[in-house]
């Protein structure tokens, strides 16, 4: 079975009605980033980072999987799918996406301040005295602007083992992310879906669909399977 990596950003959940934070009224347009979403800000305004999160937390909640999420369920059916998002919602997983990566977090999840590795679910919001078992203040599950990101390892492990790399609803523009598309074999069959222009690294195999993701990702998904469907 071949293994595909889709490697999703804020234009996939875009379609499912969740802002970003780039686009022109998108849900951080009103706010300063470095105010809400920094380890500075976390110790400079606690209250205000848990209320802006909150605000995204209710945000996913109330979203719903669009068809490009269901395609890439759809594939896991014919392919080895592992999904690689830079997006803290939990849209993919909705779908059915059976293995999927976060690099920036979960925003359904809440970790100890104290010890990273306790992790809680939540889909409710959370407030300052709100502790783990230890009585650590909890804070969001989520990779803050100055934070490393500590899934990198393991997204380089499966892009670089990929057969066929689906990029949708990424600007690439994202660092240190950005750069997981380098770890690929030089020959990988790699599909990338915007409207925009996108800067892509020099690929042998490369199909651009300059389209939003629904179309696009239904589009690929349906000549892979056929592909499938052809042997």
């Amino acid at each position: 079975m071949r293994n595909v990596v889709v490697f999703s950003g804020a234009g996939m959940s875009a379609e499912s009605g969740i802002k970003t934070f780039r686009d022109s009224g998108g849900l951080w347009e009103s706010y300063d980033v470095y105010k809400v979403a920094t380890p500075e800000a976390w110790l400079e305004n606690p209250k205000l980072v848990l209320e802006f999160y909150n605000m995204r937390r209710k945000q996913v909640l109330e979203a719903q999987p669009n068809a490009a999420h269901h395609a890439i369920a759809e594939l896991e059916k014919s392919y080895n799918v592992h999904v690689i998002t830079q997006n803290i919602d939990d849209l993919h997983e909705r779908a059915g996406n059976s293995k999927v990566l976060h690099l920036h977090g979960e925003i359904l999840k809440a970790r100890s301040i104290s010890n990273p590795d306790v992790l809680i679910d939540v889909k409710h919001d959370l407030k300052l005295g709100d502790c783990d078992e230890s009585g650590s203040q909890l804070r969001p599950h989520v990779v803050w602007f100055g934070e490393s990101v500590t899934e990198m390892g393991s997204a380089i492990k499966l892009i670089s083992k990929a057969d066929i790399v689906l990029i949708v609803g990424t600007s690439l523009n994202v660092y240190p992310a950005a750069g997981l598309i380098s770890a690929a074999k030089p020959d990988v069959l790699c599909y990338l879906i915007d409207p925009a222009e996108v800067n892509m690294p020099n690929l042998k195999n490369l199909e651009v669909i300059k389209s939003g993701a629904t179309e696009g990702v239904t589009k690929v998904v349906d000549h892979l399977l056929a592909k499938i469907e052809a042997i």
